[in-house]
């Protein structure tokens, strides 16, 4: 069976290294060339677990890479789904690929959307493009939407042990794709429309976002009274009905500060509280700024030293990092900032973590990377001048501090 993967990013190439890997033969198309240069001739080093090895065993015998399609079995989209300047969703690459795949359908074909994609896309924008050839939905092409539903830094374990959801565009649709994903997935397979699934997808992601948003103003309200928000959270998730995420300085990644947005661009009345949750998590990022610059007037020329640039804990992805928003916005002010973090690749200092604090007044930790929780603080906080440690993650309560540290995390600042 022939598989032609579309959109060779964070997801299609996870995608497309499993499929080769269970024998399928699989084309990646990508119309960035030479990013699938570097990818063939290994000049770039992927974060995401075993997916090197993956590729090196796949490269050149059960999988190709390419910048143009041809025909398969099966058409997978794997492109991503930006935001435009009104953060409405922009579908170019989505219509790209897919009118890039028109003149190789053939009657038995299967296209799966995984891409996140506004509600009614696919049945409305996708399925009328197929049957302009004249082929008959259900019939002829099998059509239908499964949003991925994965980890970063542990997206290949997911892809088989995860739940997935089909949405058909019509029940023989859905039976038919469901007979492919059978082929490699462990989780449960469940079946539905097109339109459900596309609506499941962002409601996932807008639920986290909005629970986050809920956690953050718990966290202000707690600032205004002056009393400890991190008991609060601990003490309300006592309740047998009641799990409240954690709170902290925003939200990153691509879903969850982008998916929301699907929602309220087409369905703008209906959405408030999803429209209000993004409007707090946005503001996150000055929120804690402002916080951080009461501390910082204690010094003339302060110097700082910053942990942590990913958007969250064990990862070097730094899309809509809220860490590298609160930098970027010291930076303007004009602040002397050192960087660290030792998964982000090009924007640290080397990986130096001594130059990062040497001579600095403050440490603001960002990010809770398991490497920061290992570390010898003692040791660290001599090379400081005054040392004082703005932990904005809570990780220091998993660690022993020297005792004339001065210490403050979002209760105390």
């Amino acid at each position: 069976m022939k598989i032609c993967v579309l959109g060779i990013g964070f997801i299609g190439l996870p995608t497309a290294c499993l499929l080769a890997s269970v024998g399928f033969h699989v084309l990646g198309v990508d119309i960035n060339e030479d990013y699938l240069n570097k990818l063939k001739s290994k000049k770039i080093k992927l974060k995401e677990k075993n997916l090197n090895e993956l590729l090196d065993k796949a490269l050149n015998k059960t999988l190709i890479l390419d910048t143009k399609p041809n025909k398969a079995d099966i058409f997978i989209i794997c492109t991503p789904t930006p935001l435009d300047k009104d953060n409405s969703p922009d579908l170019t690459y989505l219509i790209e690929a897919i009118n890039s795949i028109l003149p190789y359908l053939e009657k038995g074909n299967i296209i799966i959307i995984e891409s996140t994609i506004p509600p009614k896309t696919t049945r409305e924008i996708i399925k009328p493009k197929i049957e302009d050839l004249g082929f008959k939905i259900g019939r002829d092409v099998y059509l239908a939407y499964c949003p991925e539903r994965v980890l970063p830094g542990n997206i290949l374990y997911e892809l088989i042990h995860n739940n997935r959801i089909i949405g058909g565009c019509t029940e023989n649709c859905s039976k038919m794709v469901k007979s492919f994903y059978e082929k490699f997935v462990e989780g449960e397979i469940h079946t539905t429309t097109a339109e459900i699934a596309e609506m499941v997808k962002l409601v996932e992601n807008s639920y986290r976002d909005v629970t986050i948003a809920f956690a953050n103003e718990v966290l202000k309200t707690c600032n205004e009274l002056n009393i400890n928000p991190y008991e609060v959270i601990f003490l309300a998730n006592k309740h047998p009905r009641v799990n409240l995420p954690d709170f902290g300085i925003g939200v990153g990644g691509h879903c969850l500060p982008i998916d929301p947005y699907f929602i309220i661009s087409s369905f703008p009345k209906t959405s408030k509280l999803i429209s209000t949750a993004r409007k707090i998590n946005d503001s996150m990022p000055r929120f804690i700024v402002s916080k951080i610059e009461k501390f910082l007037a204690r010094k003339d020329n302060p110097k700082i030293g910053i942990w942590g640039l990913s958007y969250k804990k064990n990862t070097s992805d730094i899309r809509n990092s809220p860490s590298l928003e609160i930098v970027n916005i010291l930076q303007a002010k004009g602040y002397n900032v050192k960087i660290y973090d030792p998964l982000v690749e090009g924007i640290n200092y080397d990986k130096i973590k001594s130059e990062s604090v040497m001579a600095s007044n403050f440490l603001i930790i960002l990010v809770d990377h398991d490497e920061f929780i290992k570390e010898d603080f003692k040791e660290l906080l001599s090379l400081m001048d005054t040392p004082i440690i703005l932990d904005l993650t809570n990780i220091t309560e998993k660690i022993t501090l020297p005792e004339d540290v001065e210490y403050y995390n979002l209760m105390k600042s």
